[in-house]
């Protein structure tokens, strides 16, 4: 008796299930007040609708007669400093220099950069063992024009020598990293 129940219910949703609402009578019948159109598309009607045109020729520019005017002014530009027009192949991380040798002496020539002022040093590079000598630093003011030059004074004939510069005041890129601020030359001999 209990299998009744279950085999019942599948088999009345069936024909439901198949029939859809015109099961019950709800199915689309033509409302009064409509045409005779149904919901479904009659076969053979058309999807899409084509009207029929004419071509049009493609528009072309009109071009004015006569001269044209610049597009932009003429140009000048400033005398520039000589010592500006010096190459210099500037790392990223070190600021290039030039050292020339004289007389117990050392001339020192940089680029100038964003206004920083600037402070020099040489360092004696003999071998010694244990605490290093002191050195001190040369301040230099910041020069006008596009190169600077310092010359560190006092230096031994026939030692070797390191300049370090230091450019304590450069900005920084618009990334955050500083502008070089750094510098430092290979071995040197005053003369």
């Amino acid at each position: 008796m209990r299998l009744f129940p279950k085999l019942l219910l599948p088999l009345l949703t069936v024909p439901l299930a198949v029939s859809g609402c015109s099961a019950l009578g709800l199915g689309s019948k033509t409302s009064p007040g409509t045409s005779g159109a149904s919901a479904t598309p009659n076969p053979g009607d058309p999807w899409f609708v084509i009207a029929t045109g004419s071509a049009t020729p493609s528009p072309q520019p009109t071009r004015p007669t006569g001269s044209r005017s610049p597009v932009l002014p003429p140009v000048t530009f400033l005398p520039a400093d000589p010592a500006c027009s010096v190459s210099w192949t500037v790392d990223p991380v070190l600021i290039p220099m030039k050292v020339t040798p004289g007389t117990g002496k050392l001339t020192v020539t940089w680029p100038r950069q964003y206004d920083s002022d600037y402070r020099i040093t040489a360092v004696k590079q003999p071998l010694i063992s244990g605490a290093q000598p002191a050195y001190t630093w040369q301040y230099v003011p910041t020069p006008p024009g596009c190169l600077a030059t310092a010359t560190i004074t006092g230096l031994k004939k026939g030692v070797p020598y390191i300049v370090w510069l230091d450019a304590p005041n450069t900005g920084y890129e618009p990334d955050g990293t500083r502008h070089p601020y750094s510098g430092r030359s290979g071995v040197v001999y005053p003369l």
